[in-house]
């Protein structure tokens, strides 16, 4: 097969089997992944299984992860109370799915209205970016407005409207008070970008003149509270730009996909003082599992209620007395696995964990352990590195400057940062290269004394080469 090469490092050896798995993957799924997301250079490494911090490749290695499913597993792998949960589910109801309405939907609406401020009713979707996604499609139907703004920088998922400006090239961004709609993919026509508005983060001043001249054609403001997961909003930032889109009838949505449960267990909301007009959950929701949600104010959610109105699938048309005219009065939702059950069991059980005494407060001291120690070793090597993140999530950035918004990411030592992933990959340190730091509940002292060693080792390799 011949010699294979991570970041030009020969790995035949060491990663044999990934590779033979890798090109066997891309004669029968595009590219050989999934998702694009996880794919990165010269090929993935594929995992075998996992087990509380630890995670296993098919060539044999253990690692300690800190990509924890893009952030997904906050009580690490296969966690006994989330698998409780779900044999229990399915042994005491005989089935992983009703397609009916069912008790623990209830059960997980109410904990999330009892949680974040600003959620007062609940619909559950299969994912974050479904969560986004219906999320825009509420505040266009409740204003009557069909555009969108969003900010450089800031990923809700994979669909047209929001997948402009997540990793631009600056060439292309314009100016950084009046940043341009970058398209990310291609299938992207010039009328997604005529409905999409692109804001500077962190930047109020530039994003209100912005927003005054689109008023009214938009129907919300979308946004990553902590860009990323790890780059907060500035407090005056984001309480300005709620005061704002009050003012000028602009609904405001908060995407707390990456930062539901991570920050604390009512989202930035409940840290900012800030509540949004409407709230996408995923990631931890779900426990390891495919979920989504999407909260707000009950004057809004309930546009997607099926009641009293004509909806999509029926046939009765009796309870309408225009029948035509009966579907403008409801937005339609739907899907076969929203509200799942054995999905929502795992997730219940993952709040319950949380919500033991002592559980977050753990998780965030051990987080600022592993932020200041790394931030001592890299300084003590001469390299500036800071760690930028909030609650259990936190990214490494080489550069002195403050790390505000995209552009400032951007100017960041990208090609150091990259080096020291990989060379941490071969001393058994996961995350995909140049992702943030996800922590878990069961990742120990010892756990994070190996990752400050390993990244000593890591910068000693790539300093010498």
């Amino acid at each position: 097969m011949g010699v294979q090469t991570l970041e030009g490092v020969p790995v035949a050896e060491t990663f044999q089997r990934s590779a033979e798995l890798f090109q066997q993957a891309k004669t029968v799924i595009p590219g050989g992944v999934s998702a694009n997301i996880k794919y990165f250079a010269p090929y993935p490494i594929f995992m075998e299984r996992a087990h509380g911090s630890r995670i296993y490749d098919v060539d044999g290695h253990e690692y300690i992860d800190y990509l924890l499913g893009y952030g997904s597993l906050i009580l690490g792998h296969g966690h006994p109370k989330v698998i409780s949960a779900v044999i229990h589910h399915l042994l005491e109801n005989g089935t992983p799915v009703f397609g009916a309405p069912n008790v623990i939907e209830t059960e997980m609406a109410r904990k999330l209205v009892q949680l974040f401020p600003a959620i007062e009713m609940v619909r559950f979707t299969n994912s974050g970016l479904e969560a986004t996604l219906l999320a825009i499609r509420v505040a266009q139907s409740f204003t009557g407005k069909p555009k969108i703004a969003k900010f450089e920088g800031h990923y809700h998922g994979g669909y047209n409207q929001v997948l402009f400006s997540v990793n631009p090239d600056l060439r292309l961004a314009g100016d950084p008070e009046r940043p341009l709609p970058v398209p990310e993919s291609r299938g992207l026509f010039q009328h997604d970008a005529e409905n999409t508005i692109i804001l500077p983060f962190n930047q109020l001043d530039a994003c209100e003149a912005i927003l005054r001249r689109h008023a009214d054609e938009l129907a919300a403001v979308i946004l990553e509270p902590v860009q990323g997961g790890f780059i907060p909003a500035e407090p005056e930032f984001i309480q300005g730009l709620r005061k704002l889109t009050q003012e000028l009838g602009i609904l405001l949505i908060f995407d707390e996909v990456k930062t539901g449960f991570r920050m604390t267990l009512g989202g930035t909301q409940s840290i900012y003082g800030v509540l949004p007009d409407l709230t996408a959950l995923g990631k931890v929701l779900g426990g390891g599992f495919p979920v989504g949600a999407l909260g707000g104010k009950k004057e809004m959610m309930e546009i997607v209620s099926p009641a009293g109105a004509r909806d999509v699938f029926a046939v009765d048309t009796s309870t309408a007395s225009t029948p035509a005219k009966a579907t403008e009065k409801v937005l339609f939702h739907s899907g076969t696995y929203n509200g799942h059950p054995t999905v929502l069991a795992a997730g219940l059980a993952t709040i319950q964990v949380l919500e033991t005494p002592g559980t977050m407060e753990q998780l965030f001291q051990n987080t600022r352990y592993l932020r200041e120690q790394l931030e001592n070793i890299y300084h003590k090597n001469g390299i500036p590195m800071q760690t930028v993140g909030m609650g259990s999530i936190f990214s490494l950035v080489i550069s002195e400057k403050p790390i505000k918004n995209y552009r400032d990411l951007a100017s960041s030592d990208m090609a150091l940062r990259k080096k020291l992933d990989y060379e941490l990959l071969r001393l058994g340190v996961y995350t995909k290269p140049l992702n943030r730091y996800s922590m878990s509940v069961v990742h120990t002292k010892a756990d994070l004394d190996k990752t400050l060693e390993a990244h000593e080792a890591a910068i000693r390799r790539v300093m010498r080469a």
